[in-house]
């Protein structure tokens, strides 16, 4: 993987074309697109570019003071705004102090929103002179980590900006951020890279059945990577289970199925399940498997035995499970009312 100085290959001619016009730049840029495709690496790559003494065709040269400040967290002009919790899991060599809440309850219960205090610090920075008179870049995500109180402190930030001051905002879904804070950014949209060229990247990082584990994952190649380092297979061992049991008629797993969806974070069974009913709807009109192409004949044998209208039913459903799904009231209740209602959805008719 990349470190936070190197732009992602498919972010190679963007940046560069982007980066050329940096004598022009607006004071604050909104970075968006899919998740999972590098807009988080994409920001500090470029926070990386405009810092450098010695850049190489617009891009960090990897080799200078600068350079080797940003690689140690250490750069007087650069600041990472993110989640105490963020923070933590990414934490490593270019950790700048300040980054983490500094009592040990903070610690111990890291938020996982922008605090307040983050922004309001930037104000003894805005005062504080450049390295050599250059640029002061502060990269913030993701964005929709922002409440309404920071999101409020940061546009005010944003309205009186500080000379050669340049603010990089990442965020999945611009139209989830505070409307005035987003008209206050020039908007940066990430293309999402081509299957070809993800899949070859995928492959230099290691990843066996790089393809599939790419489609499903929507086609975001960092979600896909993480995942590959994380899971036996692209298809979940339980969801797999879950569909050999629907096409024998049983239910005899449920139990113990039940039981690993409870160890699981809500949203993450959702998603699998909501990829696994697209596939399910697309092979009941003949369309080849969107998200799990290699179980192909397993997901038309399900689509062959399943009411249409129950399986469009039941993607609504989940769709709107997703929402409410980090807080259910109970949670083996809902999962046992999961189990039910899909099972139902593709029961032989």
């Amino acid at each position: 993987m990349s470190d936070s100085l190197t732009f992602l290959p498919w972010q190679i001619e963007t940046a560069q074309s982007w980066l050329g016009n940096r004598e022009r730049f607006a004071h604050a840029w909104l970075i968006h697109g899919l998740p999972g495709i590098g807009k988080t690496q994409f920001a500090r790559a470029a926070a990386a570019s405009l810092l450098c003494d010695q850049p190489v065709q617009g891009l960090a040269c990897g080799q200078c003071q600068a350079c080797q400040w940003v690689r140690g967290g250490n750069h007087p002009d650069l600041r990472l705004l993110r989640p105490d919790a963020l923070a933590l899991e990414e934490q490593g060599p270019d950790t700048q102090e300040g980054d983490l809440a500094k009592d040990s309850a903070a610690r111990k219960n890291p938020s996982r929103e922008i605090r307040v205090e983050q922004l309001r610090q930037l104000q003894h920075w805005f005062n504080t002179a450049t390295h050599r008179g250059g640029w002061r870049v502060a990269v913030l995500y993701p964005a929709q980590a922002l409440n309404l109180v920071s999101a409020n402190v940061l546009l005010k930030v944003l309205e009186e900006p500080a000379d050669r001051t340049v603010f990089l905002l990442v965020a999945d879904a611009p139209d989830r951020l505070l409307p005035t804070l987003v008209s206050r950014c020039r908007r940066l949209p990430l293309p999402a890279p081509d299957a070809q060229q993800s899949v070859q990247w995928l492959e230099q990082q290691g990843v066996d059945q790089a393809s599939d584990w790419l489609a499903a994952w929507g086609g975001a190649p960092l979600k896909a990577l993480s995942a590959s380092q994380d899971m036996n297979a692209p298809c979940p061992d339980w969801l797999s289970a879950w569909m050999d049991g629907v096409l024998k008629a049983g239910r005899e797993a449920d139990l113990s199925l039940a039981d690993t969806l409870e160890k699981l974070p809500a949203q993450e069974w959702i998603d699998h399940w909501q990829r696994l009913f697209v596939d399910i709807q697309l092979g009941g009109f003949a369309q080849p498997a969107r998200y799990y192409p290699s179980l192909q004949k397993r997901i038309d044998a399900l689509a062959a035995q399943s009411n249409t209208t129950a399986v469009t039913e039941a993607l609504k459903w989940l769709v709107q499970q997703k929402r409410l799904g980090n807080h259910p009231l109970n949670a083996k209740l809902f999962i046992h009312h999961a189990l039910d209602r899909l099972h139902q959805a593709c029961r032989r008719v």
